[in-house]
């Protein structure tokens, strides 16, 4: 999806500046969140396209900003990124509507290509996976 909008919501700098440079390489507006209050008002502000989220982040965490997300209605492609393979963590992310997720240390052509089908699909979600 050309010109797509893409929010990045991680408490990690250099994550967010490596998705920000490679995810504008690809063509789409990217944005970004330090914290998961921060991603739900950068949500509201900005209307992405998808939003790719850390599960694991201080205060409001991954889970809680989907599950605010959902609440108002902003939920609709998000792939979240997890450092951690919490089977726990990624049963509620697809309960709350995630459509896919990746692990950290990811594969930025496989990140690269999650995001383009993900913009790219009808709007069925996905079954969640690893990356």
């Amino acid at each position: 999806m050309a010109n797509a909008k893409v929010l990045v919501i991680d408490d990690q700098p250099g994550i967010r500046r490596l998705l920000v440079e490679v995810l504008s390489e690809e063509g789409y507006t990217v944005f970004t969140a330090s914290t998961g209050y921060e991603g739900v008002q950068q949500v509201k502000d900005t209307e992405p396209d998808l939003v790719l989220m850390d599960m694991k982040m201080p205060g409001m965490d991954g889970i809680e900003t989907l599950r605010e997300l959902k609440r108002i209605g902003k939920a609709d492609k998000v792939i979240m990124m997890t450092a951690y393979g919490e089977l726990e963590l990624v049963n509620q992310a697809q309960q709350l509507g995630a459509y896919a997720y990746i692990t950290k240390p990811f594969d930025i052509i496989t990140l690269c290509q999650l995001v383009s089908e993900q913009l790219s699909s009808t709007g069925v979600p996905r079954q969640l996976r690893i990356g």
